[in-house]
């Protein structure tokens, strides 16, 4: 698995943790790296994990009113807690990160196949595919690079595989 990925998973998992816990992000963070944490994690990716968290907490209303308008007949509240934490993971990379969208799916629907179950996978990549396409429309992306995982071979510029 990738180094990606798995900052990913340790930032679901700190958004679970805040999310059932209702503590404060710092106070989280902190006590998942002290407890919980993968040790073999590089600086890299821990520091991706912990940028993944703490800013998905810090734009809560803002990512969940995004889920809600693509959400028909679904409270957030009403949510399974791994599957919203899923979805709003994958908003805040929509919105704040450089990673293409696409890529940001495909993550969710890889840890969500591997956290949550087979129909809460069709959930959440129903409603990603509906806010992506929103937000294609509004504020495509443009000259983002794709995510290189790890030891992936990169094909030369000019070569399509």
């Amino acid at each position: 698995m990738g180094s990606r990925r798995k900052a990913r998973e340790c930032a679901l998992q700190m958004l679970f943790a805040a999310d059932v816990a209702e503590m404060p992000a710092d106070d989280v963070v902190r006590s998942y790296w002290a407890e919980l944490g993968e040790s073999d994690l590089d600086v890299t990716a821990r520091d991706f994990a912990t940028r993944l968290a703490l800013r998905t907490l810090s734009n809560l209303e803002l990512l969940d009113e995004r889920i809600r308008s693509r959400a028909e007949h679904w409270r957030i509240s009403r949510m399974a807690v791994v599957d919203r934490n899923i979805l709003r993971l994958a908003v805040y990379e929509f919105l704040y990160e450089p990673t293409p969208r696409t890529v940001a799916i495909n993550e969710a629907l890889e840890i969500a196949r591997r956290f949550s179950t087979y129909e809460a996978t069709q959930f959440i990549n129903g409603i990603l595919d509906a806010i992506k396409r929103d937000l294609d429309e509004q504020q495509p992306q443009k000259n983002v690079q794709p995510e290189i995982e790890d030891n992936e071979p990169v094909a030369p510029e000019g070569e399509d595989e």
